[in-house]
């Protein structure tokens, strides 16, 4: 057992540095716990838990039962967020994975109602659904399953997935959100220590860190972006497990810090405008790497 636990610390330590896409799937799958680290045990743990979500699935959305008042108000305002999420527009072609998203995000928020749904776990889903959907042609050439099987499957092991990601960052969602009060003023006394000029800058124009680094701590930075960007930042956040919320303050930092001049010449309305849309929405993996390194470093001297 102890050899096992080590083979996943290893594994997770390697996963820091990013995963090639191929081996993403099993690899995030491991990492977080869902399935184990021995490929014999592979199937049987597969079939359990794509089973446990089926049965989910079918109980709230197959089955006679009527949803109350507050379980239709939390799949209405998931529909409402699904089209609005910029890094599912690749994905939201395809019928059967907006349906898929929403069952995912419902019953997840049922099944946990001390965080139930929160904006923003849309964008938390979305790398689970592009990595894991990847496997669906491999499956079909390597094991003759038809298409719906392996859709079904994708979307269990999304669910199991992502559950297993917000569970490193509970606080994050529940009541008063601490873990994202914790995060906004970690960044705020990281940016008043590491660029006081920048820090004065923000406070003379009127921009608390709370007007953008809540929203970036909500969504793990997966919304600041692009899809095979976060992808690659998932690799890191799976990495860091409980650790990811720290983390998070420190990436937040980091990205600040690469802006500062520029920010530094922006007006509120701009500096607004530009935290909203930031250049990292359009990077690549390489430069998303980059900022992950020194995020890593902004901790390492000063965590």
């Amino acid at each position: 057992m102890f050899r096992l636990k080590r083979r996943v610390q290893k594994l997770r330590g390697i996963l820091w540095s990013g995963c090639p896409s191929h081996l993403r799937p099993i690899c995030w799958k491991i990492s977080l716990g869902y399935i184990p680290p021995t490929f014999q045990r592979h199937h049987e743990t597969l079939r359990r838990k794509r089973a446990e979500y089926h049965s989910f699935s079918a109980e709230y959305f197959e089955s006679n039962r009527v949803m109350n008042a507050d379980e239709l108000d939390i799949l209405d305002q998931i529909q409402i967020d699904i089209p609005r999420t910029d890094s599912l527009r690749n994905l939201l072609h395809d019928e059967r994975i907006k349906m898929a998203i929403e069952r995912v995000l419902f019953i997840r928020a049922i099944r946990n109602p001390a965080t139930s749904y929160v904006q923003g776990m849309t964008d938390l889903v979305t790398p689970f659904f592009s990595v894991f959907s990847s496997e669906i042609q491999s499956g079909k050439s390597l094991t003759g399953a038809n298409d719906e099987t392996l859709f079904d499957n994708v979307e269990a092991d999304c669910y199991w997935c992502l559950c297993k990601v917000l569970d490193t960052v509970q606080d994050h969602f529940t009541c008063s959100q601490p873990g994202i009060q914790r995060v906004c003023h970690r960044v705020n006394e990281l940016v008043s220590r590491l660029d006081r000029a920048l820090f004065e800058h923000l406070a003379r124009e009127g921009v608390g860190i709370f007007h953008f680094a809540f929203r970036w701590a909500t969504c793990l930075l997966l919304r600041e972006f692009s899809g095979i960007a976060s992808s690659r930042a998932m690799d890191t956040y799976i990495s860091e497990g409980d650790n990811l919320s720290d983390f998070v303050a420190y990436l937040c930092t980091a990205l600040l810090l690469r802006w500062a001049e520029q920010l530094k010449a922006k007006k509120f309305h701009d500096v607004i405008s530009f935290l909203q849309q930031p250049p990292s929405v359009s990077w690549k993996t390489t430069e998303v790497e980059v900022v992950l390194a020194e995020a890593f470093q902004l901790r390492s001297l000063l965590s």
